[in-house]
């Protein structure tokens, strides 16, 4: 099934689910649901980087409320979680080498963000702070015992952002939700050419009035795909055989070289 039609059935199906669990839970208070274009995205050799988009529904909305605009929604795809070091270098004798570093554990490989406006116009950075949402609220572990002091801690967790900003890896898009009726929204995630490989999970937080109601998930498979990863994966799988193909192969194109350029 191509994109198109996968997402536009996505967009029905929300829509007809949103409608029945109104009429069979007027009192319920809102609730969001998330759904994407695709469940598995196959990275090959020419992958250049992507979007995704991510199709969702508002349940038991107040229509005041969605007349006045005061929903907000931001959505998240967190990457697997990884170790990462951040490191400082210095110039000794004249040679920029590497100095101090901090380790840490359990940190998204990735991390893309879309919302609804600015995330200082949804609510107050104490709520961000408490859901961990937004590049700079990610709760960054270190790993114990692997730095020298609080203020060098201090120093490296600001600098890890930073980095993964650089490289791409995190991003952040406001205004990229966007609303296609009262009640169904779309949201746009940027995925770079370096995406890791593993499962990444998708989330959608509803807001109103800066206020934190529901958060809905959903999970998105990114893997290798052609040739280059065949041959990882028998390299991995049947190593012996692996081995021994690659050892015959270089004497053969060996054999084949000194049959070419001999002189006679």
């Amino acid at each position: 099934m191509n994109t198109p039609a996968a997402a536009l059935i996505l967009i029905i199906a929300l829509a007809a689910g949103q409608q029945a669990r109104a009429q069979q839970l007027p009192g319920n208070k809102e609730t969001v649901e998330i759904g994407l274009s695709t469940d598995t995205i196959a990275i090959t050799s020419g992958f250049r980087g992507t979007d995704l988009t991510v199709f969702g529904a508002l349940d038991n909305a107040d229509p005041l409320i969605q007349r006045q605009g005061r929903y907000d929604i931001v959505v998240v795809l967190e990457g697997p979680e990884r170790d990462f070091v951040v490191r400082r270098k210095d110039r000794f004798f004249g040679i920029w080498v590497n100095a101090e570093s901090v380790s840490f554990q359990h940190i998204p490989a990735s991390y893309s963000l879309a919302s609804t406006r600015n995330l200082q116009d949804i609510a107050t950075p104490k709520i961000f702070g408490q859901l961990s949402l937004g590049v700079n609220n990610i709760f960054y572990e270190p790993i114990p015992d692997g730095f020298g002091s609080s203020e060098s801690l201090k120093e490296f967790t600001k600098e890890l952002p930073r980095l993964k900003l650089k490289q791409r890896l995190y991003n952040q898009r406001p205004g990229d939700v966007q609303f296609l009726s009262s009640t169904l929204f779309r949201a746009t995630l940027s995925l770079p050419a370096n995406v890791p490989v593993g499962k990444h999970i998708a989330r959608a937080y509803l807001f109103r009035n800066g206020e934190f109601l529901r958060e809905s998930s959903t999970s998105l498979n990114i893997v290798k795909a052609g040739l280059e990863f065949r041959i990882y994966r028998a390299a991995n799988q049947y190593s012996l055989l692996y081995g021994l193909f690659a050892v015959f192969l270089a004497v053969v194109t060996g054999w084949m070289g000194r049959l070419v350029f001999r002189k006679d």
